[in-house]
């Protein structure tokens, strides 16, 4: 789950869509048939279910998860939908790889020795290949934020080459400190350290070496010194060139490029366009010891078919089933149900599923169905179908992700992360306005980067346009302040916590309002002539033209 409330953060709505985009709408009577068709007992009965002690908290490659997963698949079959998965059948394989990292860090400045860098107090590191060792030595070069953005007009990477070299690159990207550029303060995947690891790998580094500062990370050292070092959680992966990755503290920063004054210096020039990357009077050997572990876990995918010439094509709707198993006890409770995270939103999925089917409708395009394994351990099952598809991602229209419903009661208002990166923003908003709800807007769900943390984003990243549904601001009866009241109990006192398990002041209506929107959404861009396209200045819009290119 990438957020902490339960109302849901909120995002800005798009203007209107472009051309070629999914502007049309599905029959009226189709899509108001459809969604007069999503039950509230349906979505309660699904939850009650998977957030039950019996599934033990529904970890990926345990009991309690298979359960889940065979739950889902026994309730495609039930509704006649299609297997998508793997080998004819419902389930997609997601294997996974756990590393736990021993690294060792030497840094040679100028004619000085090589010195070695503590473990944890000046550096965290990690391996990039799924092997037990691995080693990295090469020059180091300084290349800014590390980003290659066409649509800014920018390259930090330009007219350098690191293959074979370590590279060292400030996080966030430049709008953090000149609010003309990028989108100021709102971060863009250009900021994420997914990126900057993704980018140096496309360059041929061969390791690359972040630089934290609490303002540009946004948390403390300590946070990564915690998240670092344990089991390192990924998709099993093919070797690149990128062989370890990993944080140096500012100050372990400072003393590779000079001194205070010579990082400060750099990360000034570094927001500017046009700067050229940097080749420090240093260098670094690196080796990684990891002990690993490997386990699989699965996707559950259902297709109903599309009608027509374009039902090859496809909208995928889909939530995450996992959660984090049988934990720490708190207050005697040791099962992690996540009845909210996410219980809520595969209960959502199925019950759109189940209100399509009970409507009879006949989507242009084929409407996907799909329960995201292992979310919580890093956007895997996503991760891993975005890069091994059962449909050609060029056929995937657009991805409608449910990540947490809300459960306090109707609302006037709803919203959904990405309505600002593409045309499907647009749909979004109409199908909300045929549900007489608007889209509302929170302005720090932008800038704190929520659109990159749950199961649409992989797709995001490989160019398929994608939302992923939010709960609104205003409730029915409730007085101002109410949505804040209900996400910061759920934030401080169960997201994450034994304690998301199904409670008696669950009312269904609100997640039935959310589901009404996401119907309406999924059968217009089914109807739609041409696929939904990422706007102009999106940081996706290279990706998703290469998408739609590809043979």
């Amino acid at each position: 789950m990438r957020h902490l409330t339960l109302a849901g953060l909120v995002v800005a709505a798009a203007a209107a869509g472009t051309a070629g985009a999914a502007t049309a709408q599905a029959r009226p009577t189709e899509a108001t048939a459809a969604a007069r068709a999503v039950r509230a007992a349906s979505i309660r009965a699904h939850l009650e279910f998977l957030a039950d002690d019996a599934l033990e908290g529904r970890a990926p490659a345990t009991r309690g998860g298979d359960i889940a997963a065979k739950y889902l698949r026994a309730e495609f079959q039930r509704l006649g939908l299609e297997p998508a998965g793997d080998s004819g059948g419902y389930f997609h394989r997601v294997p996974i790889i756990a590393l736990t990292p021993a690294p060792v860090l030497s840094v040679r400045t100028g004619e000085a020795a090589a010195r070695e860098l503590r473990y944890r107090d000046d550096y965290v590191l990690w391996s990039m290949h799924d092997e037990p060792s691995v080693r990295a030595a090469g020059d180091l070069v300084f290349v800014g934020y590390g980003i290659v953005a066409p649509e800014q007009g920018w390259n930090d990477y330009a007219g350098t080459d690191v293959k074979g070299k370590i590279v060292v690159a400030l996080v966030n990207d430049p709008g953090l400190r000149d609010s003309t550029i990028f989108r100021g303060k709102i971060l863009t995947y250009y900021g994420r350290w997914t990126y900057k690891l993704e980018e140096a790998e496309r360059q041929g580094a061969a390791g690359i070496l972040l630089i934290h500062t609490p303002e540009s990370a946004t948390y403390q050292w300590g946070t990564v010194a915690s998240s670092w070092t344990g089991p390192q959680v990924r998709v099993a992966r093919a070797a690149g060139p990128l062989a370890v990755a990993g944080w140096l503290t500012e100050q372990s920063a400072a003393a590779i490029v000079g001194g205070t004054d010579a990082l400060a210096r750099l990360t000034d020039a570094a927001g500017r366009k046009g700067f050229k990357a940097v080749s420090l009077n240093a260098s670094a050997t690196a080796a990684v010891s990891s002990t690993i572990r490997r386990s699989e876990t699965h996707n559950v995918v259902a297709r109903l078919p599309g009608r027509g010439p374009r039902a090859a094509e496809a909208v995928l709707i889909g939530g995450h089933y996992d959660h984090l198993g049988v934990g720490v006890p708190v207050n005697g409770d040791s099962i992690y149900n996540g009845a909210v995270d996410n219980a809520s939103g595969t209960a959502a999925m199925l019950a759109a599923a189940e209100a399509m089917v009970a409507a009879g409708v006949k989507p242009a395009r084929s409407i996907l169905f799909m329960g995201f394994a292992a979310e919580e351990s890093g956007l895997l099952g996503s991760t891993a179908f975005a890069a091994r598809p059962t449909i050609p991602l060029r056929q995937i229209a657009a991805v409608l992700n449910v990540d947490v419903m809300n459960l306090g009661g109707r609302t006037r208002d709803v919203s959904a992360l990405g309505t600002d990166q593409s045309s499907l923003g647009a749909v979004f908003t109409r199908a909300a306005a045929a549900e007489g709800l608007r889209v509302s807007v929170n302005q720090d769900a932008l800038v704190r980067g929520s659109f990159f943390r749950s199961d649409h984003f992989p797709f995001a990243r490989a160019g398929v346009p994608a939302l992923s549904l939010e709960g609104g601001e205003e409730f029915v009866g409730k007085p101002a302040g109410y949505a804040a009241q209900l996400g910061e109990d759920y934030g401080n006192r169960r997201y994450h916590q034994p304690s998301d398990e199904v409670l008696p002041s669950f009312d269904y209506e609100g997640a039935v309002q959310q589901v009404r929107v996401i119907v309406r959404t999924a059968l217009a861009v089914a109807a739609s002539p041409g696929q939904p396209s990422y706007n102009p200045g999106s940081e996706f819009r290279k990706a998703g033209e290469a998408r739609v290119a590809r043979p």
